[in-house]
């Protein structure tokens, strides 16, 4: 059974969905959106959520406070199962210019950015953070851990 869904018309993230399997604790299954979109649309969301009037590759809207490091319980958040029976964890936005450009710089695919992308947001939708040295040490290896589970290395 798949516990975290992807939810994206645009690109196919289910083997990053079975990557995330053992990632997190849970005793409900777990939904995120995913949309990729173009350089003015998440300017403007930027701008709007963060006060930054700048382009940027990637963007976090998580919609559970208090989930990082601990079991998710389907009790403590008994009105926000949706349709799907699932507990819907956040919505991310991916430039997608930024990732095409960032693949290029880095030196792979832009499916690989893509990937990576999603999953620097998936874990942010889970609590993960960069802010300081010690966290954004954890969350790199969190990252790459779930990239490798899922067959995409750098």
């Amino acid at each position: 059974m798949i516990n975290l869904r992807i939810y994206c018309d645009q690109f196919d993230f289910s083997h990053i969905e079975k990557a995330f399997k053992g990632e997190f604790s849970s005793d409900v299954s777990l939904s995120a959106e995913i949309i990729l979109c173009g350089e003015e649309e998440i300017k403007s969301l930027n701008n709007r959520f963060r006060n930054k009037d700048a382009v940027t590759d990637v963007l976090s809207f998580p919609a559970l406070d208090g989930i990082f490091g601990v079991k998710i319980k389907k009790a403590d958040f008994p009105y926000d199962i949706g349709e799907d029976k699932r507990l819907s964890i956040g919505s991310i936005a991916i430039c997608e210019k930024r990732a095409k450009e960032q693949a290029e710089e880095y030196g792979h695919s832009y499916e690989r950015e893509l990937n990576y992308l999603a999953v620097h947001g998936l874990c942010h939708l889970l609590g993960y953070d960069h802010e300081n040295e010690e966290d954004k040490k954890v969350m790199r290896e969190k990252e790459e851990r779930i990239l490798a589970k899922s067959g995409i290395e750098r």
